[in-house]
């Protein structure tokens, strides 16, 4: 079992290690041997982990999900009511911080990458958005009874998306993405 583990843990690893040099260079510059290099271990022990690129890209988009999913919980901890939440939610999807600014850059390469990869297209990596999109939807029912909680939600991502995007090309700051979002919060749940 702790064998189990360490195995688990060292794939994380290398997983985190493509994340900084997607993060810092690009998705491109992400090749094994520059992930086995920032991890500190050799290419060999990476091609131990995972035989393709393929293969470690798929851990990493599922490790980049579960990064997500940890850093909501935690920015929603002690959050109350739906209004709450979806901003929570909504925040972390913003590149504000060195980790989101990596995680939006990694998941916006991903996501490029599967309109001309196949292997990357048939990766199940919309589940967490998706996921992400019927809570949110949830919570606007709950706030706001009388509107479209679907498509409001839908609408909300696409904003912060492209908002994110924005503040990566250096278009706008993280500061006016954040109002604007809550600009768009406070029109939903007047």
């Amino acid at each position: 079992m702790a064998r189990s583990a360490d195995r688990e843990q060292r794939r994380r690893d290398i997983a985190d290690a493509l994340l900084r040099v997607a993060g810092e260079r690009g998705l491109h510059a992400a090749t094994m041997r520059a992930v086995a290099a920032e991890a500190g271990v050799s290419l060999h022990l990476v091609q131990h982990y995972f035989d393709t690129k393929e293969q470690l890209m798929s851990f990493t988009l599922q490790r980049l999900a579960e990064l997500m999913r940890d850093r909501i919980r935690k920015r929603a901890a002690g959050v109350t009511g739906p209004r709450g939440l979806v901003e929570a939610i909504l925040a972390e999807a913003l590149p504000t911080d060195q980790d989101s600014r990596i995680h939006h850059l990694v998941y916006t390469s991903y996501a490029m990458l599967a309109v001309t990869d196949p292997g990357v297209a048939a990766h199940p990596f919309l589940a967490a958005p998706n996921a992400m999109e019927s809570f949110i939807a949830k919570q606007l029912a709950q706030g706001r009874p009388d509107i479209d909680p679907g498509v409001e939600s839908a609408a909300l991502l696409a904003m912060c998306a492209g908002l994110g995007a924005g503040v990566l090309a250096g278009q706008r700051s993280a500061e006016d993405a954040m109002a604007i979002l809550r600009h768009q919060l406070d029109r939903i749940f007047e």
